[in-house]
């Protein structure tokens, strides 16, 4: 079985542009050069491929296998390095629906590329993530799709009674993997249930499926974000018991401890999610740091052995969830006009939107609405106001306890998070400042970024914004990621 087990992805966490970059902003032929890089120099066995928001690229293939012949000549595409797709799912993102069908047929082209290429048939991508998926409908139809109406029509005949194969070719591969992506609490708490209807009828030797961390903890909070995931891989686990496929999660993870808390620093962090067999490295991992202490880093996750998943007690952390996440939008709602103020001046870092968020807030909050993660989290942090802290003054000492046994990182995690907090900004909550004061005494602030951010403060203050970007990148710079 070989399944990649460090996936590069493309969110724009970085505070730093990579030196192969055109501009601050990465475009179309820069993740060109991305994807070599991460495979040739930092040891990364799969790259994820956004096909959302943005014009899709239905040629990478091809152009990987022209520009850097000599390494993929030794390094098969699709065998020893994974390109995987992200598409759109047209359930929820209307706007982008046939992406979907472009990307899908763009598959069967990349098949002839690589077997010319390589003279031999090597599928260079045969799996797909779907996001936020709710059902295992959206995963079926994707799959049936690809088999009927894009592999499938090789046997259709036209009129002069030749079929399509004969006139054009074989579409290979005849089928693909679909990799369910859960974002929100729903989908989390279904995990296992819908991955398991989606097998139903299928025989194959393993099945990937995806948890988000950032979307989760948007939505939620940083804990909530990581107890639903241990719900999550517990459910998968005993998917894999039941049906005897072999399930391989990946954990979507990013360098903020909001995020994940996976840096070259941090792979420690893994240890939190036993049973988990694939993580993400984010453009920060990739770019805020020596590249020698990056390729060390992947090679770490590489070698990580995944374990068997954690039994957590699923009523004990729904109630938590339930409540922790109440706190958390409750502090929210009190910052959401300074973070979308502070928002506007956070630099972006790739030249197009990522997809759609599940954060809720403009359905059940009175209209208000917020950016995506990375700009979410870096606008509070610019503020003294790691979001990490949010909703913390919701749980009890008994939570507490229990937090810290299924989940032994946690401590590292707020401690990581709290050296950024300027516990002078006027922002923060007096009744976060207090609870953190009573069960973090020892805690220790980072005196750069607590200047930085008292100029931030100063400037919002007087309305003065023009060097305000600066300031946030100055920030960053620190803490070596952006959101």
């Amino acid at each position: 079985m070989n399944v990649p087990r460090c996936m590069s992805t493309q969110h724009p966490d970085n505070v730093n542009p990579p030196f192969f970059a055109s501009g601050p902003e990465l475009g179309g032929e820069d993740e060109i050069k991305e994807a070599y890089y991460v495979f040739s120099h930092l040891g990364c066995d799969e790259q994820m491929w956004d096909c959302e928001g943005k014009e899709v690229d239905s040629y990478v293939v091809k152009k990987l296998l022209t520009e850097y012949e000599s390494f993929f000549r030794e390094n098969i595409l699709g065998e020893d390095c994974r390109l995987t797709l992200r598409v759109p799912n047209p359930t929820v993102e209307r706007a982008e629906a046939k992406i979907l069908l472009e990307t899908l047929e763009s598959i069967p082209r990349s098949y002839d590329t690589a077997a010319l290429f390589y003279e031999r048939d090597v599928p260079p991508v045969f799996e797909v993530i779907l996001p936020m998926t709710a059902s295992s409908r959206c995963l079926n139809r994707v799959y049936h799709y690809y088999r009927d109406f894009v592999a499938g029509k090789e046997n259709l005949k036209l009129k002069d009674d030749v079929t399509v194969g004969e006139w054009i070719g074989e579409f290979r591969p005849e089928e693909i993997n679909v990799i369910p992506l859960f974002e929100d609490m729903d989908g989390m708490l279904a995990a296992g249930r819908i991955t398991a209807e989606y097998l139903e009828g299928k025989d194959p030797e393993h099945q990937r499926v995806f948890l988000a961390r950032s979307d989760p903890a948007m939505n939620y909070g940083m804990i909530p974000a990581t107890l639903l995931n241990k719900v999550a891989l517990q459910s998968l686990g005993e998917v894999e018991e039941e049906t005897s496929v072999i399930i391989c999660p990946i954990i979507g993870m990013g360098s903020a401890p909001f995020r994940g808390n996976l840096k070259p620093s941090n792979t420690r962090a893994v240890e939190d999610y036993p049973g988990a067999f694939t993580f993400t490295v984010q453009s920060s991992f990739k770019f805020d740091h020596p590249p020698a202490e990056v390729s060390d880093a992947v090679r770490l996750l590489r070698e990580h052995k995944p374990g068997k998943p954690q039994d957590v007690d699923r009523e004990r952390i729904i109630d938590i969830v339930n409540r922790y996440s109440s706190e958390y939008r409750r502090h929210v709602m009190r910052l959401a006009d300074m973070i979308n103020r502070v928002s506007r001046h956070v630099p972006g870092r790739r030249k197009r939107k990522l997809h759609i968020g599940l954060f809720g807030y403009s359905r059940s909050m009175g209209g208000v609405s917020l950016p995506r993660a990375i700009t979410f989290t870096a606008a509070l942090y610019s503020i003294g106001v790691p979001p990490e802290i949010l909703g913390f003054s919701s749980l009890t000492d008994p939570d507490l306890d229990y937090i810290m046994e299924i989940y032994p990182g946690f401590e590292r995690d707020f401690h990581d998070a709290l050296r950024y907090m300027n516990p002078h900004s006027p922002h923060l909550p007096p009744e976060l400042r207090s609870s953190i004061e009573e069960h973090f005494p020892d805690i220790s602030h980072d005196p750069e970024h607590v200047r930085v951010t008292d100029e931030i403060n100063h400037s919002l203050a007087l309305n003065r914004t023009g060097n305000l970007q600066g300031r946030i990148l100055e920030a960053a710079s620190i803490r070596k990621f952006l959101g």
